[in-house]
């Protein structure tokens, strides 16, 4: 299989940039996702003309995971400005870097245990969630503005019904789309694939990793999915596709399986 389009993450093993395109173009993989998680690749230490130099040196380019706790809903109205201007700044450095795509987590929140139900408080204070939501949307339509930069929202531990709701006023903008991790679908039974399918025609991103009952990230053809399936909706969708294990032998063998397709 020619791994067009395809890439890799950041791992804890490849301490710096240049580890991580060095083993992303021996593989021949096309791209790297750099994760805002790490103190590496917070904006602070992202030096675009550095950054920029490695991408020319092994011809490869950038996609952003935005910081994983990332909630730019939070009630706390210092909480959220602080988060809403860390993606806005992410864009201004993603323009600098002629990154195409931000990978974005949709935040739960906090959940009240009551004793015959769990609520949400997002859920109880929808029309301060959405609001916040049409809010962030409006920033980052303007922040993006002409380009053809996409905020692609990932699903994780299984959407809740205002999750959904909110996911659905953010791709009234253009400048937001959706990323499909198939190995966190799995681990929750595939409760999300209905939501994404509905939307397919935004699926603009895949995160392609093994699973095995609530086991992923696994390498390819190590768990019991049918990664094909997910291969052929990547095609059809046009999609980026990040082999989104943690470890090195995991990346390389899920290329190697790849190869064999």
């Amino acid at each position: 299989m020619q791994l067009a389009n395809y890439g890799m993450p950041t791992l804890i093993e490849t301490k710096t940039l240049e580890d991580c395109a060095k083993l992303c173009t021996e593989l021949g993989l096309d791209f790297i996702e750099l994760n805002m998680n790490l103190p590496q690749y917070q904006l602070d230490k992202i030096d675009v003309e550095y950054f920029k130099s490695i991408a020319d040196k092994y011809g490869i380019y950038y996609t952003i995971h935005l910081d994983e706790n990332l909630n730019i809903s939070d009630f706390n109205p210092y909480v959220a400005e602080a988060y809403q201007k860390t993606v806005a700044d992410t864009i201004e450095i993603a323009k600098q870097l002629d990154i195409k795509v931000l990978n974005m987590h949709m935040a739960k929140g906090v959940y009240f245990t009551l004793p015959d139900r769990k609520v949400h408080l997002f859920s109880e204070y929808k029309e301060k969630y959405f609001k916040s939501i049409i809010d962030f949307r409006n920033m980052c339509k303007n922040a993006i503005g002409d380009t053809d930069m996409k905020i692609c929202i990932e699903n994780c531990e299984g959407y809740e019904e205002f999750q959904k709701e909110a996911i659905e006023l953010l791709l009234e903008s253009n400048v937001f789309a959706l990323t499909f991790d198939v190995g966190h679908n799995h681990g929750i039974g595939g409760t999300d694939e209905d939501f994404i399918l509905k939307h397919k025609d935004r699926l603009n991103h895949i995160h392609l990793h093994d699973a095995k009952d609530r086991k992923n990230h696994l390498a390819l053809g190590t768990g019991e999915m049918d990664i094909q399936k997910y291969i052929n909706l990547a095609k059809e969708q046009n999609c980026r596709v990040v082999l989104e294990t943690k470890t090195i032998d995991g990346l390389k063998q899920s290329v190697e399986w790849l190869k064999g397709c």
